[in-house]
């Protein structure tokens, strides 16, 4: 089983490509979704994140057991450094421990060829050695804040400060084996995404994942 991981900077376009693999079949493994069951009320996550934060990073009227208001939280941890570390220090060791637990229980099983762990923290994390093969996906910066604002509805200096507290793409592609450019139309991207994706099927079913 060939193991991959898709990253990029925050609205890349990560999304597409990851559908694009599911589409051929590949094993998808969402860091940002295992990161939201964790946090959901009872996961492992939510009490020490609401006991750092305290009752206003809750949803609705913000009772004791509410879910986590994601935006609420988002807004402090793009603007407080500490905080962002404090939170990554919570759910990074568990998603990764869910991870690695996912991949070894579907080689075990043979499920499938190629095992794709989506993380737009790849790099920051440390984790490049743990995967036989690294995809970037990247836009130029204009496009990245545009999409932002757009998916989020936040202005440009918010987008822009949101970019800035991941790594720059360059220093990403410095680890990528295949890279993705989803600056232009969305048929282009699509036609990158699944060139990569024969690409590492031919890799995974042939058995050649050497450096």
């Amino acid at each position: 089983m060939l193991r991959v991981a898709l990253t990029g900077g925050i609205a890349s376009g990560k999304s597409v490509v990851a559908e694009i693999f599911r589409q051929r079949g590949f094993h998808l493994f969402s860091a940002d979704r295992a990161g939201r069951d964790f946090m959901a009320p009872g996961g492992p996550a939510y009490s020490p994140i609401v006991e750092k934060f305290g009752p206003s990073i809750l949803a609705g009227n913000q009772t004791p057991g509410a879910p986590i208001d994601r935006s609420a939280l988002a807004a402090i941890l793009f603007s407080d450094s500490e905080a962002k570390r404090f939170v990554e220090g919570v759910v990074h060791p568990l998603t990764i421990a869910a991870m690695k637990a996912a991949a070894a229980r579907l080689e075990a099983e043979g499920r499938t060829d190629v095992f794709v762990a989506e993380s737009a923290l790849t790099v920051e994390a440390g984790l490049v050695e743990a995967f036989d093969r690294i995809i970037v996906v990247h836009c130029d910066t204009e496009t990245q804040v545009r999409r932002l604002m757009d998916r989020d509805g936040i202005g440009r200096e918010a987008a822009l400060a949101r970019i800035r507290t991941q790594k720059p793409v360059e220093e990403k592609l410095r680890f990528a084996d295949f890279a993705v450019d989803s600056s232009g139309e969305m048929e282009e991207t699509i036609a990158r995404a699944e060139a990569v994706a024969s690409l590492l099927l031919d890799e995974a079913r042939a058995g050649r994942f050497n450096p």
